[in-house]
Order: C-alpha cells, then sequence, then structure tokens
C-alpha cells in the first residue's frame, strides 16, 4: 500500500512544481497537464540528485521536497526551453 500513496505523493508533488515552475519561467510553454506532471517530477529527482551530491552522500537518485522540486523543475523548464530554441533556429 505504501508503493501506491509514494506514486500518488510523487504525481500531485510533480503536479504542483511543475505549475509553479511554469509559473515563474517567464514565456509561454504549450505542455499538457501531463507534462507538467513530468516535468516537475524529473525536477524533484534532478534536485534531489544535486542535493545529494553537495551534501557530500554521493550520487543519489531520490524525490526531493516540494520547494527543491520546485528548483529542479525550474532548472529543467529553463534546459527545455533553450534546447527546444536551439533546434528551431
Amino acid at each position: 500500500m505504501s508503493t501506491i500513496w509514494f506514486i500518488i505523493t510523487l504525481i500531485v508533488v510533480g503536479l504542483i512544481a511543475g505549475a509553479i515552475a511554469r509559473l515563474v519561467v517567464p514565456g509561454t510553454q504549450s505542455m499538457s497537464i501531463g507534462a507538467t506532471i513530468v516535468l516537475g517530477i524529473i525536477g524533484s529527482f534532478v534536485a534531489g540528485a544535486i542535493g545529494a551530491l553537495i551534501s557530500g552522500q554521493g550520487f543519489e537518485l531520490s524525490p526531493a521536497g516540494i520547494i527543491g522540486s520546485i528548483i529542479g523543475a525550474i532548472v529543467v523548464l529553463l534546459i527545455y526551453i533553450a534546447v527546444r530554441r536551439r533546434s528551431a533556429a
């Protein structure tokens, strides 16, 4: 039962972090709700990995808290926008 709650929590935190990241980053991003959730989830794991590296515990792929997830989602969104602009040019 705890695995189901972990997945539900991951989706909800992903949605919140992705939505806040999209609100913070200027410009329009044409992303669906599903893509926003994926953005937040990827941001959460990126922030968790960076946090583990900074703390000296080594690389560990784990979800971060909500603040870390938002920061990670902003970083992932900025990278996504930069790659999308470069490929369009």
